[in-house]
């Protein structure tokens, strides 16, 4: 009998002491879902605040039971119909504050400012008298309208009220204020604050807006009045007007808002709208800070357990599992190698203890264990400049190793992508040595690592460094086509190998020749062998500033990632253009170094 009926909205609060609010709310509860009434109640020690929508006579009826409860029977609803049901759930909650303020020592209960009447209101404006009225309410609201020539406080919430009112003109403490909001509830609080911050002729609305609308229409007001149910507006007639709220930002939108191409449903509207740019910086900021939260201190600065695989390759079938780690891993002495299996720390695929003399089979997995490894220091300062739905490019720092190796694990850039990016699993489309800063290309899945990578394999990405290396070239420009040897050699590097050594060719060209002896070049890879442009330049007579392994007169260091705060190795990838996989268009990304 009652689904024909319109749909009584009602919006009321009261402050009073309440005890037994856990009761209480279970008796509110099951009254509601009796009544199929749908909204939200706010209970508090300090009084009760609702939004309540169904058929009139039994929106009664849940009022006469809240008037029953010991504190509650003035309760005075403000009354509104629509033609729909405004809410989608019920619910009641138990809250330290019925409208949340932060202030201790505001009491309603006990204590509010002076109330002016609607129709007082009006006829003060009606007869031009000197009043400030001003709107207590949040931005998004004022939006869809308020009193003419109100004075709106400017605050994102109702917490931020008191901030805002001591910075506002000291003069308007000697003069007559109105403050207004919604219902009323703000104002109870606001009011008496302002008063304590000693705003000397404080009143507040009685009743709100709403009540204003009641009562004597919308004289002086422009505008909708904002409410919080899916009507979002309602008119002085508290009728529901055509206004929608965003879902995103829940901005209020009048038809004019909804009309604007910046508005998408459920996507966007003309005041949270970001372009793709925007988007992408915000993100990235956030993404800086992850970055510094998982390396401050480095993920590889505390004591673990760390648990290598290690592959038995072709080559090292049938040979003792000895040989085969002095084969694999020329970089670790064959001594330390004895060391480590006579302690126990390489394991077969069962995780037994393996020994020296067993014999391996291509294939066969073991397992090594650093126990209680603690990593180098590294530079983390790890930079974002690009990131989008299928790649992101970033600024490698150096000393960083890309991928874990050798002493490193943690303190990689692959590990810290992956911790900052997790769950994704991200793919470095090249790489760059640990003492090498720069542009790195990374790739958010396989399926787009896929078109990325073989346009490095092909040469077709245009590839730029800036080189200082010690000595002047005679010529602007030269071309090095030095044959770099295949299999590694002391601390993983490799060398010219003319007879059997891969086809390599870098160009170069001469920016400066400087005082100091040394020289800017730009280096331009044709090919991509590792270590090539160190190795072209070392073998012209020209290493680089800082290069810790090929050293000047062809002698070799004895180090290969470099300590932080040690000189920089001054090769930086400057610049890398390749064509984007969403896009099909190539794009071109540029760093500068912090050594030049």
């Amino acid at each position: 009998m009652t689904a024909d009926l319109p749909i009584t909205n009602i919006s009321c609060y009261l402050f009073a002491p309440l005890t037994d609010l856990k009761g209480l709310r279970e008796r509110l509860i099951a009254v509601c879902k009796e009544r199929g009434l749908k909204g939200t109640i706010l209970l508090s020690t300090e009084g009760i605040n609702l939004f309540i929508a169904g058929p009139r006579v039994l929106v009664d009826e849940l009022v006469a039971v809240i008037r029953s409860v010991p504190g509650l029977a003035g309760l005075a609803p403000k009354y509104s119909e629509s033609s729909h049901q405004p809410f989608n759930r019920m619910l009641v909650r138990i809250k330290k504050e019925i409208i949340a303020f932060g202030v201790e020592g505001i009491d309603p209960a006990k204590y509010t400012s002076p109330r002016m009447e609607a129709r007082t209101l009006k006829q003060w404006l009606d007869e031009g008298r000197p009043v400030v009225l001003l709107d207590t309410r949040n931005d998004y609201e004022v939006k869809l309208g308020t009193f003419r020539n109100a004075h709106v406080i400017g605050v994102n919430t109702f917490r931020d009220f008191p901030a805002a009112v001591r910075a506002l003109p000291e003069e308007l403490k000697k003069q007559p204020i109105v403050t207004f909001c919604t219902g009323g509830i703000r104002c109870e609080k606001a009011a008496p604050f302002m008063e304590r911050e000693g705003f000397e002729q404080i009143w507040q609305l009685e009743g709100g807006i709403l009540k204003y609308f009641e009562e004597v229409g919308g004289d002086h007001y422009e505008g909708e009045c904002f409410v919080f149910d899916q009507r979002v507006g309602v008119d002085p007639g508290l009728e529901e007007t055509q206004s929608a709220q965003c879902y995103m930002c829940q901005s209020p939108l009048t038809d004019e808002d909804q009309a604007d191409p910046r508005f998408v449903a459920n996507v966007s509207c003309p005041y949270c709208f970001k372009t793709t740019e925007q988007q992408m910086q915000e993100m990235i900021v956030k993404r800086h800070a992850k970055i510094r939260q998982l390396t401050t201190p480095l993920p590889g600065s505390a004591p673990y357990d760390n648990f290598r695989p290690l592959n038995v390759p072709k080559q090292c079938d049938g040979m003792t599992l000895l040989e085969t780690l002095v084969t694999i891993l020329p970089v670790v002495a064959r001594e330390e190698w004895v060391r480590r299996l006579e302690g126990g720390r390489l394991l077969d695929k069962d995780m037994h203890v393996a020994t020296a003399d067993q014999i391996v089979r291509a294939g066969e997995r073991f397992t090594q264990l650093l126990a209680a490894n603690v990593e180098p220091d590294v530079n983390a300062d790890i930079r974002v400049l690009h990131e989008d739905q299928a790649m992101l490019v970033v600024e490698k720092p150096a000393p960083l190793p890309m991928h874990p190796g050798g002493r490193y694990n943690r303190n990689t850039l692959q590990y810290i992508l992956d911790e900052v990016y997790h769950p994704f699993k991200l793919r470095a489309c090249h790489r760059l040595d640990a003492n090498t800063s720069g542009l790195v290309v990374v790739a958010r899945s396989r399926h787009f690592a896929g078109q990325v990578q073989p346009q490095f394999s092909r040469g077709e990405v245009e590839k730029l460094y800036l080189a200082r290396v010690q000595g002047h070239p005679t010529e602007d420009s030269f071309v090095c086509e030095a044959p770099i040897s295949r299999e590694a050699g002391a601390l993983g590097g490799r060398e010219v190998d003319e007879e059997g050594g891969d086809e390599a060719r870098t160009e170069f060209r001469v920016l400066s020749r400087d005082a100091d002896g040394t020289a800017l070049l730009e280096a331009r890879p044709i090919t991509g062998r590792t270590n090539q442009i160190r190795i072209h330049l070392w073998q012209l007579g020209f290493p680089i500033l800082g290069d810790p392994t090929y050293l000047p007169g062809g002698a070799v260091g004895d180090t290969q990632t470099l300590s932080v705060g040690a000189p920089p190795m001054c090769l930086h990838a400057a610049r890398v253009s390749f064509v984007h996989p969403l896009s099909k268009e190539r794009v071109t990304f540029e760093s500068k170094p912090t050594w030049r």
